[in-house]
């Protein structure tokens, strides 16, 4: 059987890492085309070196010169160097590729995705904000392109495997609701005085995952679970009153589905990303994940609760943004990248990242055209525009 090719955007952020990791596993069934990195030029020069991928590609050409120079030190000089946005979706098109990983976090990473679903790829989707951003138009050009997607987020990967069809219709499947599991974040017992003063260094120390730092501040928000409910409506075909979230601490549970006659079937395992990653990859089959086995002798127990909006009030605005529809979600999404920018800059503080995504929401109009990319990045500027310039009165 030949191995299946494969690109990896964003291959020197945490799903990236992992994602090398599980194919290193296993030499004879994976090929890596294609690697991307945002800035972390030796990270990238180091997975070159291992993995000997025919296209090195950099979200930016400011240290495309270094690249070069630094593969070429390696031996690596048969290396083809690209940079930008046309280099990214260059490499997610490529025709040798058959498999895609869309790990880019942020926006940037939506244009390169959109474009691997649209020549029919296999799309390994970590990239929230691609379905949260342009949710129907990215699941037109996956069916309209004849690509195969596969969540590679925990929560979405529980679901699909525990789903009769997944992406099809599910009210005609028996299910009811489908129950997105939270581990809370780090700050679950804080009280509201306490949320006014945490540091970046506190939000990006998950109890549970190990992630980026932006990603980080979004589980302790509990704006990423509101993200995961934008990308659930759309990559499940539910409406969100059948969309829950419950609070588990353990986060053994990656998620659950209800059905009509009173099952409930869940996904446990440990919380590493390589199960959903190695899922992904082998899809129908397994493969080993390097993954130590899950020992509920020694969990014991598994803990459930109700998300508290009222401390953390961005997963809220998550389920308003659905209910406004058109651009809502971009316009949040934008928001509250610039507001965890912000954040992490230690410009503003923890409790205002909330405000300025509601604000944001209340300013900017959803009605651009969210049928079309151009229009769903013009209100995502738009969003980012009345950001920046919230967070410039405060200062």
């Amino acid at each position: 059987m030949p191995k299946c090719s494969i690109t990896v955007l964003g291959s020197t952020g945490s799903i990236g890492v992992n994602t090398l990791d599980v194919i290193a596993r296993h030499p004879d069934k994976y090929r890596v085309v294609a690697l991307s990195g945002n800035g972390q030029v030796d990270k990238l020069v180091e997975q070159c070196l291992l993995h000997k991928p025919r296209y090195a590609v950099l979200a930016t050409v400011d240290r495309v010169a270094e690249l070069r120079t630094k593969l070429v030190a390696a031996g690596l000089s048969d290396i083809e160097v690209m940079a930008g946005m046309e280099a990214l979706e260059h490499i997610a098109t490529l025709p040798e590729v058959d498999a895609v990983m869309a790990a880019i976090v942020g926006a940037a990473g939506m244009r390169p995705t959109l474009a691997a679903a649209r020549q029919g790829k296999r799309v390994l989707l970590a990239n929230k904000e691609t379905l949260v951003m342009a949710g129907r138009l990215f699941m037109d050009a996956a069916r309209e392109g004849g690509a195969t997607l596969l969540p590679i987020d925990s929560e979405h990967n529980a679901i699909y495997q525990c789903l009769p069809q997944p992406f099809s219709d599910q009210a005609g499947q028996g299910v009811r609701r489908i129950l997105l599991t939270a581990s809370g974040g780090p700050f679950r017992h804080f009280s509201t005085e306490q949320l006014a003063v945490v540091t970046p260094e506190q939000a990006v120390k998950h109890p549970n995952w190990s992630m980026g730092r932006k990603i980080s501040v979004d589980s302790a928000s509990l704006m990423n679970k509101g993200l995961e409910v934008i990308e659930a409506r759309w990559l499940f075909n539910l409406p969100p009153e059948r969309i829950s979230v419950v609070v588990h601490p353990q986060s053994v549970i990656h998620s659950m589905v209800e059905y009509v006659d009173g099952s409930v079937l869940a996904q446990l395992g440990n919380p590493d990303m390589r199960t959903p990653i190695a899922y992904g990859l082998a899809w129908p089959e397994r493969i080993d994940a390097g993954v130590a086995a899950l020992d509920l002798f020694q969990i014991a127990r598994l803990d459930f609760e109700q998300p508290d909006t009222a401390r953390f009030p961005c997963l809220a605005l998550a389920f308003e943004a659905l209910r406004m529809a058109g651009a809502a979600p971009a316009v949040l999404n934008a928001a509250n990248e610039v507001a965890v920018a912000a954040f992490l800059a230690g410009t503003l503080g923890f409790a205002d990242i909330a405000r300025l995504n509601e604000q944001v929401m209340q300013q900017v109009s959803p009605d651009f055209d969210a049928n079309t990319l151009d229009g769903l990045i013009a209100a995502d500027a738009a969003a980012r525009g009345v950001a920046d310039a919230w967070i410039s009165r405060r200062s």
